[in-house]
Formats: C-alpha cells, sequence, structure tokens
C-alpha cells in the first residue's frame, strides 16, 4: 500500500494515543491541527475495520468541502472510497451511494433527513466525527445524529472536534453526555507541548472615546428605553433590571402565557419588550458600530411603520425623541471614531508589510459596507465583504448575501493578494480555510468565548500576528470585552474539571 504522507506533531501523536481508544472531545486552538488527528484517527479505525465506514459531520457546506479537500490530499489515491454528500445529491442518490461508500463527507441536516427517513442507519459506522462539536445542543441535527449512532451502534465511536465547547460546566458538560464522552484532550495556545509550533501573537485592545455628538444621541434613545422598562415594572410584568436578556425571556415567557389564556396586560407587555429591544438595539449601533448603520436601522423602523406592520414601530416612530435622534444622526459629519481607527490601524500594518493579509471582524453587514467604502479611499487598501448567504436589503434595496460561489472566490481572491483586507461578520469564524493572515481586528468586542476564540485563531500560526480589539470607552463594548474573557477562563476551569473526572471514576460520578 502507498505511504501515508502524515507527519504529527508531538502533541498530536500524544491526543491521537487517546482518540483511538476513546470517545474523545478535542479541544485545540484553530489552526493547530484538529482536522489531521481526525484523519489519523481515520486511518486507524479504517485498518482495524476495514469492512465499515467512516462519517465525517461539519456544520456547513464549505466546511465539509475542505474536510473532504483535506482527507482526499492527505490520503492516497484509491485509498477508500470517499464522498461527499450535499442537499444537492438526490436522497434516492444519496441511499445508494452510502451502501458502498467508506468515507462519507455530510453536513449533520443531511444525514439527520436519511436517518428520519429510514434511508439508511448507522450500524456499520466505525468512527463518527464530529467537527465544530460545540453545536452539540438541544434540537440541532448533530444531537440527533449522535443519539441514533449509540442506539443503532453498540461499539459506537466518536471523535469530536472544537476550538472551544462553551463558556460553562453546563454547557461542557451536556455536549459530553450528548456525544457520550469518555476522555478530554485540552490544549492552548500557551500549553507546553503547542507552544513551540506557534508564532507570537501580539495583542492590543485600542480605546477610543465616545464622542458628545454621539452621546446626545444615545441620550435620547435610552430616555425612550427606559420609559418602555417603567411601564413593564408599572404593570408588574418586569422586576429587576432591564438589559437584552431579561426582556427576551420575559417576552418569551409572556408570549407562551398568553397561548393558554389572552391576557391584555400580558399582550401589551409583549409589545413593549418589543419597542424596548428595538431602541436597546439602536442604542447598542450608536454605541459600538457605526452613525450609518443606526441611520440605515432607522430608516428601517420607519418603513415598517409606513407599512404598518406592527403598532409598536408605529409608536417608537412617533416619539419625538426618536425622531430628534433620527434628525440629529442625519446632521452628523463625522463617523464613529472606530472607523477612523480601523484606517489607521491598516495604513500602519500595509506600510510596515505590503503583503500583509488582515481580517477585520464585525458584527453587523451594515458596519462591514461602510468600513468598506471608507477603506476603498486608499490605493493601497484593496478589502473585500464576506458576508453570509443569506439576502438582506437594506434601507436602498441592495441586497447583502454572499452566494456560496461568490465566497469561495473571495476567499480565493484574498489568497492572491487581490484582496489584502477582508471584512468579515461571524461566517469566517468557523473552520474555514482562510490563509494565514498577519492581523485580527475585532471591530468590537463579543461576549462569547468560543467566537472569541475562533476569531483569535485565524492569525499567528506560520507567522508572528497581531491581535487588535477596539473598544468604545463608557459603553457595552467594555462589558462585552470583560464578559469574554471572564467566559474564556471559566470555560478552561469547567474543562479541566470534566477532563479531571473523566481520569477518576469516582469524580465522574459526581460530574454526570
Amino acid at each position: 500500500m502507498q505511504e501515508l504522507s502524515i507527519k504529527p506533531r508531538k502533541y498530536q501523536e500524544e491526543i491521537f494515543k487517546t482518540t483511538r481508544e476513546k470517545n474523545t472531545l478535542v479541544v485545540l486552538p484553530t489552526g493547530t491541527g484538529k482536522t489531521l488527528i481526525g484523519i489519523m484517527t481515520a486511518i486507524y479505525k479504517f485498518k482495524m475495520r476495514p469492512l465499515e465506514k467512516i462519517l465525517i459531520l461539519a456544520p456547513t457546506r464549505p466546511l465539509i468541502e475542505q474536510h473532504f479537500k483535506d482527507f482526499k490530499e492527505k490520503l492516497p489515491d484509491g485509498w477508500a472510497d470517499y464522498q461527499l454528500f450535499t442537499g444537492k445529491t438526490l436522497a434516492k442518490k444519496r441511499k445508494e451511494i452510502w451502501q458502498t461508500a467508506e468515507f462519507i463527507f455530510s453536513t449533520p441536516q443531511c444525514i439527520s433527513n436519511d436517518l428520519k427517513k429510514g434511508l439508511y442507519d448507522l450500524r456499520d459506522v466505525s468512527l463518527l466525527i464530529v467537527d465544530e462539536a460545540h453545536r452539540c445542543m438541544k434540537n440541532y441535527a448533530y444531537n440527533y445524529v449522535s443519539q441514533k449512532y449509540k442506539l443503532q451502534n453498540d461499539a459506537h465511536h466518536i471523535l469530536a472536534l472544537t476550538a472551544s465547547p462553551g463558556g460553562d460546566k453546563k454547557t461542557i458538560k451536556q455536549i459530553c453526555e450528548n456525544l457520550n464522552i469518555q476522555s478530554v484532550e485540552i490544549r492552548t495556545r500557551e500549553s507546553d507541548d503547542v507552544k513551540p509550533y506557534l508564532q507570537e501573537l501580539e495583542f492590543e485592545k485600542i480605546f477610543v472615546d465616545f464622542p458628545a455628538e454621539l452621546m446626545q444621541i444615545k441620550i435620547l434613545l435610552e430616555g425612550i428605553y427606559n420609559d418602555k422598562a417603567a411601564k413593564l415594572k408599572d404593570r408588574k410584568l418586569l422586576f429587576g433590571h432591564p438589559n437584552k436578556m431579561t426582556l427576551l425571556k420575559l417576552q418569551t415567557k409572556l408570549a407562551s402565557e398568553i397561548r393558554r389564556s389572552r391576557n391584555g396586560n400580558k399582550m401589551y407587555g409583549i409589545s413593549l419588550c418589543a419597542q424596548a429591544l428595538k431602541i436597546s438595539h439602536a442604542i447598542e449601533l450608536i454605541e459600538t458600530q457605526t452613525v450609518n448603520a443606526l441611520l440605515e436601522y432607522m430608516r428601517d423602523l420607519y418603513k415598517k411603520a409606513e407599512e404598518k406592520t406592527t403598532k409598536g414601530v408605529q409608536v417608537i416612530t412617533q416619539d419625538k425623541r426618536f425622531q430628534r435622534a433620527f434628525s440629529l444622526a442625519g446632521t452628523l459629519e463625522n463617523e464613529h471614531p472606530k472607523v477612523e481607527k480601523i484606517k489607521e490601524i491598516i495604513n500602519e500594518q500595509i506600510s510596515e508589510n505590503a503583503n500583509s493579509r488582515i481580517i477585520i471582524f464585525a458584527q453587523f453587514r451594515e458596519t462591514i459596507r461602510k468600513i468598506h467604502d471608507e477603506l476603498e479611499k486608499n490605493i493601497n487598501i484593496k478589502p473585500g465583504i464576506f458576508v453570509g448567504q443569506a439576502q438582506k436589503k437594506n434601507s436602498k434595496g441592495q441586497l447583502t448575501g454572499l452566494k456560496q460561489k461568490d465566497q469561495k472566490k473571495m476567499i480565493q481572491d484574498f489568497r492572491d493578494g487581490k484582496i489584502n483586507t477582508l471584512l468579515a461578520t461571524s461566517i469566517a469564524e468557523e473552520g474555514l480555510d482562510i490563509p494565514e493572515v498577519s492581523a485580527v481586528i475585532f471591530y468590537e468586542p463579543i461576549p462569547s468565548a468560543i467566537r472569541k476564540i475562533q476569531r483569535a485563531g485565524r492569525t499567528a500560526r506560520l507567522a508572528p500576528g497581531k491581535l487588535k480589539i477596539l473598544i468604545t470607552k463608557n459603553t457595552r463594548d467594555e462589558i462585552y470585552y470583560y464578559s469574554s474573557i471572564h467566559k474564556e477562563k471559566r470555560m478552561h476551569k469547567a474543562i479541566d474539571e470534566i477532563k479531571k473526572g473523566f481520569d477518576n471514576p469516582e469524580k465522574q460520578k459526581k460530574l454526570f
């Protein structure tokens, strides 16, 4: 048989010793070779049980296509029958392919649908590899497939891969239970056996002042928000501090109660929650995003009010404070100070190294579009927008989604240097084959430990890299920044406790 072209690092070899024997959750930073551990485990299992199948799952089509490509590159031609399942492959055809395929690559939704239809079962699957395993929660398709696998195959063997399984012990324990995990292997950038393979990461948090003219707008919007919250409290519906989470929970609770028994007070409460959440979003945009993003959002609310979409939107747009805030935002000459700061950072980076590749992460498409338009004014900066496929119209009627073929072209252009600055939403966080980048910039901090780790892992792999996070002083930016740090620490502590539990049977009983 042709020799396999695999040269694992020492920590990959050590982790493999566990994954080949036990259902294992592998937690490794982005770019440190989780896929290679998957390939090594698959090879071992296929050699041990050559008449059975290996099933590899990833949550999106681009990601599973990348795994398909990686496996085929690492394994010799003709070594096994590799098949890629997508929604484009007819179900009848998938049923036929399943019978003879040896390595099957698919999204979990595809396999889940086939199992529900009884097209095949998982009795002859010797190994299930689950990438981005932090998604194995609640009613996500991963969960259905893993439960079926455990029921249909007593000798089930699962390898779960992720850069970050979650921010709390309860979530991580749930993932381990869902996948019947027997061992946890975790490494961080600071692990002694990983450090030698990674490059230096230069980290900087950059604070910008929140200008007085933006503060005027924020104060007007906060007045509306506080009024809505006060009304909810007066009606004995809201107790405690009003924030996005408490309002969302209250809205869900009231909707559930109304389904059982209609109640005027509660129905009005739902409308107040919706109004408060809309204003909360507007405050977030002016605090942390761009003036342009706020204007787009407010225009959209006016449009919905004209169309009489909901009574609540009409109430908001008729409020004099909202109208004044809209007027002030429309007359501002300067953008949010983060936009100017981004331009400075990119200019400096490209001046240092003309071959730089930079990723800017931002939460909202409209923010990305504004930054793109500003960067495009500099001939040395070649920006590209990388967003999801969902086609969303902005207030000008422009569609802002990116089809899959356009996403692929964008990544290739970034790799080839036709684009040197990629402006991305959350779609670029998970597993895509994005080339090594010189710097990653967070336009805003995010409160999720999972997403922070995934974003940061885009740089300092093969060459030194920079991570910069922009924070607007005295806004929710600061809250989100410190929240993500706290969650990351809590996550590592929780994983460590769970890992120790697996190593100690008595502790494990208490854990689960």
